[in-house]
């Protein structure tokens, strides 16, 4: 049953071509919610499917970061998915993926490789409840998706960034057993990689950061890096190896954080840690781009390789407990550009397009 209030959604409709469209919003299920959005940022994802490379999807509602206000709560639904009491006017963060617990993925307790995770966010916006991305005035949150009650002292713009980019990191690294001690090489110094800088910071690691660009290396030292190494500077995968030699005793890190988004970082990545090193492969998210890699060198060292796609659920809950305890520590506020109404959804994507560290925000209200 729709209510009588009307709504838009950003939607695809081919490449670099962006549309908006109405639809009346709809009242939810008895286990599902209707939120209005007050802020979702442009991530990478977004940008793979604008430039229409996105594996899953290459047209349909945009948007999958999100800090949401609630409307409207199914009868059945009293409580977030930690079991705090929710109402009408409370901000959350949903998962922006399914979890449908009756699949073969699921069954094993891997969460995160649902095999329905894209079931509503691959659906065209013509499908009611139509607002399936949250790049839009509202947005439906099934039954099938967690969600979390947001801390009201969290700033917008990291809590609308919880349900990506902090929750896959901390994933990423309980994946790799990033711990006190270990030294840590993150390859790029975009969102994923201060996220990981502080991530990793907070579990007493020591960090060195390789990107090219100035402003992200001054940001990296600010969330925390201990080193940085400017590819300008070190201009070979053999200088690169060396510094970070240097830095580690002679011996390479401990473990690699890819999160750079560029092929050849994972063959570089090998040369970067020490015998029995471990490796998380995160920022390659886009299949049929290729490098060329060494598995001999691989091999000899002993490298373990773990690559991840999306995170468990209950990270989103320790991401935002974890901005709600170390917010103040860490500029995460920088990580949010300038915000943009609805109407100027396309100039807010060719924004973050720059590739600036900073992303821009749609903000419907």
């Amino acid at each position: 049953m729709a209510s009588n209030t009307r709504g838009r959604i950003a939607c695809l409709n081919g490449t670099k071509n962006v549309e908006l469209k109405e639809f009346d919003v709809p009242s939810p299920g008895p286990d599902a919610i209707v939120t209005e959005i007050v802020r979702a940022n442009v991530c990478g994802s977004e940008l793979h499917m604008w430039r229409g490379g996105h594996p899953k999807i290459d047209d349909g509602p945009l948007g999958h970061e999100g800090l949401c206000r609630i409307v409207e709560l199914g009868e059945n639904v009293t409580t977030d998915n930690a079991g705090r009491p929710v109402e009408e006017g409370d901000l959350i963060v949903p998962t922006y993926f399914a979890i449908c617990e009756s699949c073969t993925r699921c069954g094993a307790g891997e969460f995160r490789l649902c095999e329905h995770a894209y079931d509503h966010w691959s659906q065209s916006a013509d499908v009611p409840p139509h607002f399936h991305g949250t790049f839009a005035s509202h947005y439906y949150v099934y039954p099938d998706q967690f969600f979390y009650k947001v801390p009201p002292e969290l700033d917008e713009g990291p809590a609308a960034s919880a349900n990506c980019a902090l929750a896959q990191v901390l994933g990423g690294l309980d994946a790799v057993d990033v711990g006190w001690g270990d030294t840590v090489v993150v390859q790029g110094a975009g969102g994923l990689g201060l996220n990981t800088v502080a991530a990793a910071s907070e579990r007493g690691a020591e960090t060195i950061v390789i990107d090219g660009v100035a402003d992200r290396l001054d940001l990296a030292e600010r969330f925390g890096a201990d080193h940085t190494v400017d590819l300008r500077t070190y201009d070979s995968v053999e200088q690169r190896a060396e510094r970070v030699r240097e830095l580690t005793g002679g011996d390479g890190a401990d473990v690699g954080v890819e999160v750079a988004g560029v092929p050849e970082a994972f063959a570089e990545g090998i040369e970067l840690l020490r015998a029995g090193g471990r490796y998380l492969e995160m920022g390659n998210v886009v299949p049929g781009h290729t490098t060329e890699f060494d598995p001999g060198a691989m091999t000899r060292k002993s490298i373990d390789v773990r690559s991840v796609m999306r995170y468990d659920p209950w990270y989103l809950r320790t991401a935002l407990e974890f901005l709600h305890e170390t917010g103040d520590d860490y500029p995460f506020e920088e990580l949010v550009g300038e915000g943009y109404p609805l109407d100027e959804v396309d100039a807010a994507i060719r924004r973050s397009d720059e590739r600036d560290v900073a992303r821009a925000s749609l903000v419907p209200e």
